[in-house]
């Protein structure tokens, strides 16, 4: 079993790796019972994909290599204290504890600052920089209504 210095390590050394690769300088592993499950990197603009956090690929490879939606018995190891969406992956997958590296201030500093998403967050949705606007269905509460009645349901 790696000792926990070491594993934090690796997060570090996969976020400069990726840097050298042209990726963004975040990298991400997930552990269980002391062993790497899967790691992730940042592919954001690789796969144009903004939501290609290294958190969220790591949380997708160890979902799919254990067959699971859900990583109770693992632990997230972040180079980086995880942006808002990769903070919900974490909550989302179960995750029993999460350890990052580097903070949100010194992401800020590199130009990675999600402090406004923070603030948004705070706003009345249609208030937000980008307006949050409700639509009135009087079938708003179908699919809701269709899950509840579903016998045989996946919890999540």
């Amino acid at each position: 079993m790696k000792e926990l210095q070491e594993l934090a390590t690796e997060s570090v050394h996969l976020a400069t790796d990726n840097v050298r690769q042209g990726g963004g300088p975040f990298g991400a592993i997930i552990v269980r019972n002391g062993e790497i499950i899967a790691r992730g990197v940042n592919r954001v603009t690789a796969n144009h994909d903004p939501t290609a956090h290294a958190e969220v690929m790591a949380i997708r490879n160890a979902c799919e290599v254990l067959d699971t939606h859900q990583l109770d018995d693992c632990i997230l190891i972040t180079s980086c204290e995880p942006c808002p969406m990769c903070l919900g992956a974490a909550y989302w997958a179960r995750v029993q504890k999460v350890y990052y590296i580097a903070t949100k201030d010194d992401a800020s500093a590199a130009g990675f600052d999600d402090s406004f998403i923070y603030k948004e967050l705070e706003k009345e949705p249609a208030s937000r920089d980008i307006p949050f606007i409700r639509l009135e269905l009087s079938e708003y509460n179908t699919p809701f209504e269709a899950w509840i009645n579903m016998e045989g349901k996946t919890l999540y």
